[in-house]
């Protein structure tokens, strides 16, 4: 059990009461409960880091945790841009991040312009 997990919420009630399982990020194996978003078990298990911005490189993890800001985008199962705060935890899910990520922001440059 990880020690960044809240154990007793009032509202959401006992974390024990919910089966553990179990998914890769990056190739590491990652503890997770049942009903738990991908950006908590990983926040959780001491994972900050999601992924890289794709112009300049720095670092990105979790920022508004509601998705509205995309920073936490993430691939899962092969399929890219998967916001990690709204996806929920599946057992055995391959979850990849680190790697730049496609952006409408860059403009590709085919000279012929």
């Amino acid at each position: 059990m990880s020690k960044n997990r809240i154990l007793h919420h009032p509202v959401l009630g006992y974390l024990q009461d919910r089966s553990e399982i179990t998914f890769t990020f990056n190739k590491q194996l990652v503890v997770a409960y049942e009903g738990e978003t991908i950006a908590a078990a990983l926040l959780a298990n001491g994972i900050r880091t999601l992924r890289y911005h794709e112009e300049t490189g720095s670092p990105r993890g979790i920022y508004c945790n509601i998705g509205h800001c995309f920073e936490c985008r993430v691939s899962i199962d092969g399929e890219n841009g998967v916001r990690s705060c709204l996806t929920l935890v599946k057992e055995g899910c391959h979850v990849t991040g680190g790697e730049p990520l496609p952006t409408p922001l860059k403009k590709k440059v085919t000279g012929n312009e």
